[in-house]
């Protein structure tokens, strides 16, 4: 009779640890599935993408870059993919980014590739100051085609994606300039040129 006792007890035991397993099971299998994305999406819309790659997760939109040409000196039109948000300053940061990155159909960038984009910030009169790291002027030699180009690329790629920028201002390490190289006045605010565009 102790050992039917002994092994009903067992039994039950042993079921009871398997119950427990079983929901441990359940639980772990639903927080991999719900909490690891949660981890998943909090890890893609948090740390850094590499430069030109777009999050799954992430919603993206298409921008316009204004680029140069080996054929002339216009500039053209080249569509990319930007994340979206989450304000028109980070966008605008980003088109910048990826005017410096350069063509992905052979065009050429009229920025120096070691330029960094510092900051943006938009005013409520519509005026985009583009804040640039000194690589803008220390690593070009500006002739007075290539500065146009330069200074229109940003123009252009701002006030063409974005309602809101109506002008820009370009500084470099926080400070106006004059010129990026003796051609064309940086001391005002500068409407976008779309005739140095080729049709």
């Amino acid at each position: 009779m102790e050992m039917e006792k002994e092994a009903t007890k067992s039994k039950s035991a042993k079921w009871w640890v398997i119950g427990i397993l079983t929901v441990l099971l359940i639980f772990l299998v639903v927080l991999f599935f719900t909490g690891g994305e949660k981890i998943k999406r909090f890890a893609e819309q948090n740390l850094p993408q590499p430069e030109g790659q777009v999050s799954e997760e992430a919603e993206s939109k298409t921008v316009t870059l204004f680029l140069l040409s080996a054929s002339d000196d216009l500039l053209h039109k080249e569509k990319r993919q930007i994340i979206s948000g989450p304000s028109v300053e980070d966008e605008a940061g980003r088109v910048l980014s990826e005017l410096i990155r350069g063509s992905e159909e052979n065009m050429i960038s009229p920025l120096p590739q070691r330029t960094q984009v510092r900051q943006v910030y938009v005013t409520k009169e519509g005026i985009a100051y583009a804040d640039f790291s000194r690589a803008l002027v220390e690593d070009f030699a500006y002739g007075s085609s290539a500065e146009l180009s330069a200074v229109y690329a940003i123009v252009n790629s701002l006030a063409y994606n974005f309602k809101a920028i109506k002008k820009v201002v370009i500084l470099v390490e926080g400070g106006e300039k004059d010129t990026l190289g003796g051609h064309v006045d940086l001391s005002r605010p500068l409407s976008p040129n779309y005739r140095l565009v080729a049709e």
